[in-house]
Formats: C-alpha cells, sequence, structure tokens
C-alpha cells in the first residue's frame, strides 16, 4: 500500500512505569525516582532524571543506588499499569478504530480510514491526542508519525520525553542516514560494536554499500537490511490482538518472610487486585496458580482449577492455603510470593451455570469496583474482607 500521507502514528509512553507511579505522586515530579524494588530486585523504570545519573532498565537496585544515593525508590503498584494502559489505548481509539496494541506501554495506529487530506490535520489530530493522555492520565508519550511502522516506531524514539516527530513520504532514507545503525530492529550491541568496527557507524553507510559489501556484512539477510535503512516497510497496523491468556501480579518482599499467616494475607490480597481488572474486561478466570521464590531464586508453584470460570473473589481464597502448603515444601522463608489465573473466558459464555446468589454478589462487586475506582478504598474494599460475610450467607 502506497501512502502519500504519514498515516502511521508510533506511540510510545515515556519512563511507563514510572509516570504510572507518579500519577499517584505528582509531589515527586522533576525528581530522580524509579520502579523497583528498594533491596532486591532490579530497576523495572527510571525516571529521565535518574537516567541522566546513570540508573537504566534493567540495572540491579544495588548499583542504582551506589551510582546515585538519592534515588526515590517506587514499589511496583499492582493492577496500576495494565489499568492505566487500557485507559491510554482506549483514548486513541477515540481518534482511529485501527489500533494495534504491541506491548503494555506503545503501540500502533493507522490514520488511513479517517479520511484526513493534509499533513497539517493528521498532525493536529495526533497531538490532540497526545495531549489529552496528558490531561486525563497525567502520562507523557513520545510519538512518531510516518507513513509506514519501521520509520514510525524509530521517529517516537528520537526526542524522547514527550517528543512528536513527523517524518513526509519519501524522506524516510533522508531521515534514518545520520541515526546510528543500532536503531535498526536486530542489531543489538555486540552487532552494532562488529559493524562499526567495519566501518558502519551509521544507517546511511549501509546504502552506501556495494551489494559484495552487503552480503559480507549481513550474509543472507542483507536484502531485509538495506531495505530497512532506506526506510521501506510494508507490514499493516493491525487490531486482532489475542486477548489475555492470564492475570498476574507478584510481590518481591523487603526481607524474606517465613510466616505462613502472612503470605496467606498477601497471596488473598493479590486476589482482591487481580478480578476487578478481570471483572473490567469482560472476562471469568478458572485457574488459579501460586508461585513461590526462595532466597537462592528457586521458584516452586502449584495450581487448581474450579469446577466452572468464575469473575468473583470468594472462590479463590479457599484455594490460597490449599496451594501454598503444595508449593512452599521447603519451608524456608520466601523472597517472593505470585498470584496468576489462567483459563480465562468471556463473562456471558457460562451465565446459567451461576446461581442466583452469584448474581447479587457480582452485581455487589461491580458496586464495589465502581467505588474503588472514584479512591473510595477507604470505605469498601473488595476480598477477603468479605469473603467470611459471603461464606455465611452462602450457609444460611
Amino acid at each position: 500500500m502506497t501512502r502519500t500521507l504519514p498515516t502511521i502514528v508510533h506511540l510510545d509512553a515515556d519512563a511507563f512505569f514510572v509516570s504510572c507511579e507518579l500519577a499517584l505522586k505528582p509531589e515527586l515530579r522533576g525528581t530522580k525516582c524509579a520502579v523497583g524494588g528498594r533491596e532486591r530486585g532490579i530497576i523495572s523504570s527510571a525516571s529521565y532524571e535518574a537516567r541522566a545519573c546513570g540508573v537504566y532498565t534493567p540495572m540491579p537496585t544495588k548499583l542504582a543506588l551506589k551510582v546515585c544515593p538519592d534515588l526515590v525508590m517506587l514499589p511496583h503498584t499492582s493492577g496500576l499499569y495494565s489499568k492505566v494502559s487500557r485507559q491510554m489505548f482506549d483514548l486513541c481509539e477515540t481518534l482511529t478504530p485501527v489500533v494495534q496494541r504491541n506491548s503494555i506501554d506503545e503501540g500502533y495506529l493507522d490514520l488511513a480510514p479517517c479520511g484526513f487530506k493534509t499533513a497539517a490535520e493528521i498532525e493536529r489530530r495526533v497531538r490532540a491526542v497526545q495531549q489529552r493522555i496528558w490531561d486525563e492520565l497525567q502520562l507523557t508519550v513520545s510519538v512518531g508519525v510516518a507513513a509506514n511502522k519501521l520509520v514510525a516506531a524509530i521517529a517516537s524514539k528520537a526526542h524522547k520525553p514527550r517528543g512528536f516527530t513527523v517524518v513526509a513520504p519519501g524522506a524516510e532514507a533522508a531521515f534514518l542516514a545520520p541515526l546510528k545503525i543500532g536503531v535498526l530492529p536486530g542489531v543489538g550491541a555486540k552487532t552494532e560494536a562488529a559493524l562499526i568496527e567495519r566501518g558502519v557507524r551509521l544507517v546511511g553507510d549501509v546504502v552506501g554499500r556495494s551489494e559484495s559489501e552487503l552480503k559480507s556484512l549481513f550474509g543472507s539477510g542483507w536484502e531485509e537490511m538495506l531495505r530497512m535503512a532506506r526506510g521501506e516497510d510494508d507490514r499493516e497496523v493491525y487490531t486482532e490482538h489475542e486477548d489475555a491468556k492470564s492475570y498476574s501480579t507478584q510481590e518481591t518482599f523487603g526481607h524474606d518472610i517465613g510466616d505462613f499467616a502472612e503470605i496467606e494475607r498477601i497471596a488473598k490480597r493479590m486476589i482482591d487486585e487481580l478480578l476487578p481488572a478481570i471483572r473490567a474486561d469482560g472476562k471469568r478466570v478458572k485457574t488459579m496458580t501460586v508461585k513461590v521464590r526462595y532466597p537462592g531464586m528457586e521458584d516452586s508453584s502449584s495450581g487448581r482449577s474450579l469446577a466452572a470460570a468464575t469473575d468473583l473473589e470468594a472462590p479463590f481464597y479457599p484455594l490460597v492455603p490449599l496451594l501454598l502448603k503444595a508449593a512452599w515444601t521447603k519451608r524456608r522463608p520466601l523472597r517472593l510470593v505470585s498470584v496468576r489465573f489462567s483459563g480465562v473466558e468471556e463473562s456471558g459464555s457460562q451465565l446459567e451455570m451461576f446461581a442466583q446468589s452469584d448474581e447479587k454478589k457480582r452485581r455487589l462487586a461491580a458496586v464495589l469496583d465502581k467505588l474503588n475506582a472514584r479512591g473510595r478504598k477507604d470505605a469498601v474494599r473488595h476480598g477477603h474482607q468479605l469473603s467470611g460475610q459471603a461464606t455465611t450467607n452462602e450457609h444460611e
């Protein structure tokens, strides 16, 4: 498909995990901060202020604190990132129905079906969505606009954070030529170093080589490399993306925990965090798996399925102690615990299998989800705090 307008947009959220956390803690904006475990683990995301001090992903947290002693460490907030990601892409779909959600923090938009007549109109409409994502989610995103996916993706990273780069159709090769060869897909750090040794430092250095030289450099993949260096790409934006096959969350502890009751409480809290997201997606789940990790990084897990899929918390609570006992065989203190739900089904697929009492609980859960979404967690909570009441009702 030949495009005469730059109708492919690549959207890339800036320091996504950190940005999500800063939306909750705006007083930390402009500081050196990162998401990750303070005493264990690695850096998942770092603010640009922290990156300027040498903090990167996935740097070990201990090393990050050495290179940046005043680094503010922010723990992961379970369920937050997938929620914000859905909201971000929902806003993109107000511009065009053709949205490809590549990952939690980046994706493509195709504006060709929207009927825009000029590049100026496209730029204005895309900037409006970029601004709306900031206004509504307090999330900055960088955007690349071009005639194909390859160039749009590279352009979105050209001026981070909050970048906006447009490459006009026909200008792809000129845009790419002065960039480092490492911007091309498939050229990792080792490959880039080897190419530099052979005189290929910039993308333009590929275009200027003879066929024999390219074969020597890239072997059988030389034609694909040449096409990329010229900015040629015929891939289409696709909207078909697999629904989530599972929902999961985990917690790495600041110190090892050996108290079974405490681990059980944490696992049940994870159920509380995941089920609202499952309901929001219109799904039900059938299987729960609990994984534990010992200080030596050895993992062990155990799972069990319900007779029928559900979107309620209460049926999964009795499985927690059973699965913990099955997984936690060594009874040594734990470094990490995680909960994963799989066996995902559409919410309406087995409606007849649920009794009227379950439907009442589901309506109550929907009300509580709305209250929690409005910040009313101090008033009402989902989860095992309510499971006793639900169990009592079942036996009345």
